[in-house]
C-alpha cells in the first residue's frame, strides 16, 4: 500500500511539474507573441510630427536606407524597425523614392511604403516667364532628384530635341506653364516625356487648324507668345499687342521688340534698351533680322499662346508703354504717332532716372 501511495504522489507530483512548464511555456508564448505583435503594428513614429517626408535616392544601400531613417529622427526605435523590415525581405527590395512618415504608422506599414515603393508625388509648377533653359533646369532640380546639370545636359541633347522635332533654339516652346505631379526620383528623360504630353494635349487639332491658318507653325506661336508675355502682364492687351507683330510680320518690317534684345545679351537686369544693345549679333535681334525668332525667348502664358493664335486684327503697327507705368500701352498706325508717344515715354524713364 505505501509502495502505491509513493507511486501515486510521485505521479503527481510529475504531473504538475508538466502542467506548470506547460503553463510557462504558454505564457513565454503569449509574452513573446505580445512582444512581436508590438514590434510589428504598434505605432514606431514620433509623436507630434504631423507630416514628415524620408528621401531614398537612387542606388541606395539597405545600411544607406537605415543610416537616413536614423538621421531623420522620426523613429522611436530603430532597432524594432530593423527587425521588421528585415523579415520582410526588405534589404533586398531597396526603392529610391520620397516617403511619407505619419505620426502612428507601425513598422510594418513602413515596411510595406518603403518595400513596395509606395511614394506621394510631388506638385512640381513651372510658371511662365522662365528665361532660360538654365532657369527652368534650376526650377526643376529644385523639387527633385536629378540635379539641374543632368537635367540641362539632357535638355540641350540634340537627339533628344530631335525627337520632338524641335532644335536648340526652340526646345523651350515644348514647356508650358503649369503644375505637374510627379516622383521625386523621376530621371530627365521621363519628366522630359511627361511635359511632352502636356504640350501635345494643348496643342489640340483646333489650336493646329488656327496656326495654319494665320501662317504660322507651332513653334511660331509660341515664339510670338513669348514676346507678348514679356510685353505686357495686362491680358487684355495681349491679342492687341500679338496683332501689331502679325501686322509687321505680313508687311516685313522688323518686329524691334525690345525683350529679343535682352533675351540675346543674356542680361536680364536692363530695363531700358538702348542703341548699343541692337547691335547684338544674334538670330534673336529683332532690329537686325526680320520675321519672328527662332524660338521662344521665356515660356509664355497659356493665355498669350490663345491670344497669338486669336489675334486683335487693327491697323496699329507700333506701341509704346504708358508714361504712367501702368502696364499698359499706347498703340499708334504711323511712326510720327508712335513717336510722339514714345518721347513721352522717355521722358518719364528719365524723371525716374531709370537710364539702364
Amino acid at each position: 500500500m505505501a509502495s502505491k501511495r509513493r507511486k501515486k504522489k510521485q505521479s503527481s507530483t510529475l504531473f504538475k511539474k508538466v502542467l506548470w512548464a506547460f503553463l510557462a511555456i504558454g505564457v513565454i508564448a503569449v509574452v513573446l507573441g505580445v512582444l512581436g505583435f508590438k514590434k510589428i503594428y504598434a505605432p514606431n513614429v514620433q509623436k507630434g510630427i504631423g507630416k514628415k517626408y524620408v528621401y531614398v535616392p537612387s542606388n541606395s544601400t539597405y545600411a544607406q536606407v537605415l543610416d537616413t531613417l536614423h538621421a531623420s529622427g522620426l523613429i522611436q526605435n530603430m532597432d524594432n524597425l530593423q527587425w521588421v523590415l528585415e523579415k520582410k525581405q526588405y534589404p533586398e527590395l531597396v526603392k529610391p523614392g520620397r516617403y511619407l512618415l505619419e505620426e502612428g504608422m507601425s513598422n510594418n506599414a513602413i515596411a510595406n511604403r518603403l518595400r513596395s515603393g509606395d511614394q506621394e508625388p510631388i506638385k512640381l509648377t513651372i510658371k511662365s516667364n522662365v528665361q532660360s533653359l538654365e532657369s527652368l533646369a534650376g526650377v526643376l532640380a529644385a523639387n527633385l532628384e536629378p540635379d539641374s546639370l543632368a537635367m540641362l545636359a539632357y535638355i540641350n541633347t540634340p537627339a533628344v530635341q530631335e525627337k520632338y522635332g524641335l532644335n536648340a533654339n526652340s526646345i523651350f516652346s515644348l514647356f508650358l506653364p503649369n503644375t505637374y505631379f510627379v516622383f521625386w526620383n523621376t530621371p530627365p528623360e521621363s519628366l522630359v516625356e511627361r511635359l511632352a504630353e502636356e504640350y501635345r494635349t494643348f496643342w489640340t487639332e483646333e489650336r493646329k487648324e488656327k496656326a495654319l491658318s494665320i501662317g504660322l507653325s507651332q513653334t511660331d506661336v509660341s515664339a510670338l507668345a513669348a514676346i507678348v508675355t514679356k510685353e505686357t502682364y495686362r491680358p487684355s492687351e495681349e491679342a492687341r499687342i500679338a496683332g501689331v507683330y502679325m501686322n509687321r510680320v505680313k508687311k516685313g518690317i522688323p518686329l524691334q521688340a525690345d525683350p529679343t534684345l535682352i533675351f540675346a545679351l543674356k542680361d536680364f537686369t536692363i530695363k531700358r534698351v538702348l542703341n548699343i544693345h541692337k547691335k547684338v549679333e544674334s538670330p534673336f535681334n529683332t532690329y537686325k533680322y526680320k520675321g519672328l525668332p527662332p524660338g521662344p525667348i521665356c515660356i509664355p502664358r497659356l493665355s498669350t499662346l490663345d491670344a497669338v493664335l486669336n489675334y486683335e486684327r487693327h491697323g496699329y503697327y507700333y506701341f509704346c508703354a504708358r508714361e504712367d507705368f501702368a502696364g499698359y500701352h499706347n498703340f499708334a498706325s504711323t511712326y510720327t504717332a508712335h513717336l510722339v508717344n514714345a518721347r513721352k515715354y522717355q521722358r518719364a524713364l528719365n524723371n525716374r532716372r531709370i537710364y539702364k
